[in-house]
């Protein structure tokens, strides 16, 4: 690929190599490959369903591992414009109609009232029109009630983040936003011995200063209501992590000063981010997925029953590792290491099996085992398949031959193979993002995240600018490609636990309402 003059001093401001960006360019022209699937993970095979006894064992587990001083970060991507929540109150304003017509339209007029946010935009239509929402309602001023709600010179809500946004009525008689509702989680599941909860938020630097004002504005309540101390950061998503852009021929697109364009490159640019926490345990989860107090029981106990499961497996890892540095392993042991990496990660390998050991291969086996142990762990949640779309859980082939537990989107499975689309289509569970995990290895020194990414994973897709075509190259994504060469186990968790907001009208539903 040949860059212009222009280009590569282009580059050079950036901080971006050529070798990147024509790696870049490449993988948008050739695409990525399929995985290989060996069928999608189902309870007993991939996903572990637990009965009481277990979770009580699990919660106990991950209580003693707090009160022995460990550092654990709530981890929350909070980027996300909200603008797709509204999409359709969007369409209404341009529609050449004037009343609510369609479902969509009349449930949000209808149920005005049962919104978090109906007390500001109450305020705020009093502002802007001197009239309250249910005046503007009767006089049939429809679009004006949406303009205050969206509109810049209103609440903004088509333009602020999701984590900022009004979404649930409290008994305190103050709207909680999903900031706040992570703040409450954080308090009930990860304090410290010394009552710390340490959060992060990764923002979009539009949007910086105003989650961090919210912050401040509402810390030393959630402090005093659960006697806790916050230590609450944020990140932004890196530069270098932006991908560049290609035309449709596959040549660099450049915008209409004649730059080269770069785009973000998806959540899978967050495994930078997750990588610079310094912490042993990470909580990762969604920045909607919250619900009001009353809903958060099953929420707060399957954090501690996946966080439990994860800190007992670690502490196994953690000898085995030991074990195999001292060079005094038994063939014994190093088959129950290679039974422990089959019956609690599913993860096999054709070439060393448990009834193998003792043969020429010793060696070899050594650096196998060690290699699959010492990476980072996560044990991710998977509720029921209730017709989601996104990712969901499979045992899928590594480049080594060996077959792995993986979170997989559709695009990464070839649907035109019967046997795959198959397999697709009998999945049992769906990925809610509910995950925790492991970053520090035996000698507590954080894993270098970015080595463990699988980069024949990304996503190609096709985006506009200035009204031109162009296509845009994803990374890995933080739980699916990113996450490839970890350990990891799944966990049936209940759908209780998986309350997305998609739709401003998703915050009728039972479980977003007080």
């Amino acid at each position: 690929m040949s860059f212009t003059e222009s280009d590569l001093l282009y580059l050079a401001k950036r901080g971006t190599s050529v070798e990147q960006a024509e790696e870049q360019l490449a993988s948008i022209e050739h695409g990525f490959p399929f995985l290989k699937l060996e069928g999608a993970a189902a309870v007993g095979k991939g996903i572990v369903k637990t009965d009481e006894p277990q979770r009580d064992a699990a919660v106990r587990a991950w209580k003693d591992y707090l009160e022995a001083g460990h550092r654990v970060v709530k981890f929350v991507p909070a980027s996300g414009a909200a603008s797709r929540m509204f999409k359709n109150l969007f369409a209404f304003l341009d529609a050449p109609y004037d009343e609510p017509k369609t479902d969509f339209e009349q449930i949000f007029f209808h149920h005005i009232t049962c919104f978090a946010f109906f007390g500001t935009l109450d305020v705020c239509c009093s502002r802007l029109y001197g009239k309250g929402v249910k005046e503007l309602l009767a006089e049939g001023q429809y679009k004006a009630v949406v303009e205050a709600l969206l509109g810049a010179d209103g609440m903004n809500y088509g333009k602020l983040p999701k984590g900022l946004l009004e979404f649930h009525a409290s008994l305190e008689g103050t709207p909680r936003t999903p900031l706040e509702e992570h703040l409450v989680e954080g308090a009930l599941y990860a304090a410290d011995a010394d009552n710390r909860v340490h959060i992060h938020f990764t923002v979009s630097p539009e949007h910086r200063a105003l989650f961090e004002q919210k912050a401040a504005d509402v810390v030393r309540h959630y402090e005093q209501k659960f006697n806790v101390t916050y230590d609450i950061t944020f990140s932004e998503q890196k530069v270098s992590t932006d991908t560049i852009a290609a035309n449709p021929d596959g040549t660099p697109f450049h915008d209409a000063a004649g730059n080269l364009v770069f785009r973000p490159g998806g959540h899978g640019a967050l495994i930078e981010n997750l990588g610079d926490l310094r912490s042993d345990i990470v909580f990762i989860k969604n920045i909607d997925n919250v619900v009001p107090d009353r809903f958060k029981d099953d929420t707060v106990e399957y954090k501690q029953v996946l966080a439990g499961i994860l800190v007992t497996l670690q502490q196994q890892v953690f000898d085995y590792i030991r074990l195999l540095d001292s060079g005094k392993a038994t063939d014994e042991q190093l088959a129950d290491m290679l039974t422990f990496l089959e019956e609690k990660f599913f993860c096999t390998s054709p070439w060393f099996r448990p009834d193998g050991v003792g043969s020429d291969s010793r060696s070899a086996l050594m650096t196998y085992l060690r290699d699959k142990l010492n990476r980072p762990i996560r044990v991710c949640g998977m509720v029921q398949n209730v017709g989601e779309p996104g990712g969901g859980p499979f045992l899928a082939y590594n480049a080594d031959g060996s077959v792995s537990l993986q979170i997989l989107e559709s695009s990464q499975i070839d649907m035109s193979n019967p046997k795959s689309a198959e397999m697709f289509s009998h999945g049992t569970h769906f990925n809610p993002v509910d995950l925790v995990c492991a970053v520090s290895n035996y000698e507590g020194e954080p894993f270098d995240l970015p080595r463990y990414v699988d980069k024949s994973t990304g996503f190609i897709s096709s985006k506009s600018k200035d009204g031109r075509e162009l296509r845009a190259l994803e990374l890995p994504g933080l739980w699916n490609g990113a996450m490839s060469n970890w350990l990891t186990l799944f966990v049936e968790v209940p759908l209780s636990t998986f309350n997305p907001v998609k739709t401003v009208n998703d915050l009728l539903r039972e479980q977003h309402q007080l």
